[in-house]
């Protein structure tokens, strides 16, 4: 009898151990395998600003493709699903309810203000990280959002820089803003009146124009009867290539200036001769400055995995969005959590990215903004030419 105890006992205990394994396996975290991580993004795919999404996306794929051919993050291959919102707000939920639905570990590479500012809420309140939006809308840095990741520059930093510049440079008294009705339209006039207040200067005139509308003749008519030196243009391409269009068939000339959301390359290729010498700020590198290491290995992974797509100031911010979601995924190790993902990225200090020497990751547990450096082109010849002194604006 004893015997007999002594073998059913025996027999429990190696059940028990062949079924341990199992019952891990079971509580692995969503979105996570051993052999996959699922990444999910909402961006625009479709409609005016796609051009915006698709390049984010373009990027980002592309150097998880890299990642991937050289084994993945700890073993795993980084799987990424795409949905479209078409940058309308009314979209987000159903957006984010897919991903959820496909059960993905993180987000990432979101695009454009008035969905963000929907999706951060459900990032908090579902606990998932979002890594990598593309705004500088500064209700995504203050206060810090724990499960919200930011690589990019400010809309803070961006309009610091152009007010700094054409203030305390160019010396000018009269600043306009043209802005879209919207939460970007608002965040970067905000973004502009704290920097003329910064640089004790008040004077501006305001004109807001219906989101995602080429019928900007009002606002124009409104700033331009005020007669200011400089105009700071808020949009996507889409709108702003109008406004330069109709404001120089006016024979209106000020200096116009405007911010990264803009898709730079986009607005070139949209605006033709009238983007000529408009000044856009940008938050990484111009794309063919491939003396830097980071450009250099994005073109080369560009022309592998996306050899259709024409390099881009946008596609080129997608790469290093993906870039520091792969260093948190890496430093976060083999058990990977959410939590873990976050906390890995907060380590990530005085990181060098290969961008130059001003483009150092700098997170902590009270600081989720990677980057806080502002480079300011000016279109000439067709391309965005990076400068350091704002006077050279005035050299036409």
């Amino acid at each position: 009898m004893k015997a007999y105890r002594r073998f059913t006992r025996a027999l429990l205990l190696a059940v028990a151990g062949l079924l341990a394994p199992i019952a891990a396996s079971s509580q692995t975290v969503a979105g996570v395998t051993e052999k996959e991580i699922v990444i999910g993004s909402c961006a625009a795919l479709e409609g005016p600003s796609s051009f915006l999404g698709r390049e984010t996306l373009a990027g980002a794929e592309a150097y998880f493709s890299s990642v991937n051919d050289e084994g993945g993050v700890n073993g795993r291959k980084l799987h990424l699903i795409s949905q479209d919102d078409g940058y309308d707000p009314a979209r987000t939920q159903a957006c984010w309810d897919k991903l959820i639905a496909q059960k993905v570990f993180a987000m990432g590479f979101f695009v454009g203000t008035p969905t963000a500012v929907k999706y951060v809420p459900l990032a908090e309140s579902n606990k998932i990280p979002l890594i990598g939006l593309f705004t500088g809308a500064q209700t995504l840095y203050t206060p810090l959002r724990h499960w919200v990741i930011n690589v990019r520059a400010s809309y803070g930093d961006e309009t610091q820089e152009q007010i700094g510049g054409l203030v305390k440079t160019l010396h000018f008294k009269k600043i306009g803003v043209i802005y879209p009705d919207d939460a970007f339209g608002g965040a970067v006039l905000l973004g502009v009146q704290n920097a003329l207040e910064k640089e004790n200067a008040v004077s501006i005139a305001t004109a807001a124009y219906t989101r995602q509308t080429t019928q900007v003749s009002g606002a124009i008519e409104k700033v331009k009867a005020s007669d200011p030196q400089a105009v700071i243009v808020v949009g996507p391409s889409n709108t702003v290539a109008p406004i330069l269009k109709q404001a120089h068939a006016q024979g209106w000339k000020p200096l116009f200036v405007t911010v990264s959301f803009v898709g730079t390359d986009d607005l070139i290729q949209a605006a033709g001769a009238d983007a000529e010498d408009t000044v856009v700020t940008q938050v990484v590198p111009p794309y063919y400055l491939t003396d830097l290491k980071t450009v250099a290995l994005y073109r080369r992974t560009m022309q592998k995995y996306m050899p259709a797509v024409r390099p881009s100031f946008v596609s080129l911010e997608g790469f290093v969005d993906a870039m520091v979601m792969v260093e948190g995924l890496k430093k976060a190790g083999k058990d990977l959590t959410r939590e873990g993902l976050i906390a890995a990225i907060e380590s990530l200090h005085d990181v060098d990215m290969g961008l130059g020497p001003q483009l150092k990751l700098n997170y902590s547990a009270k600081s989720h903004k990677g980057f806080d450096h502002v480079i300011p082109t000016i279109i000439r010849g067709g391309r965005a030419v990076p400068f350091t002194d704002w006077s050279i604006v005035e050299s036409k």
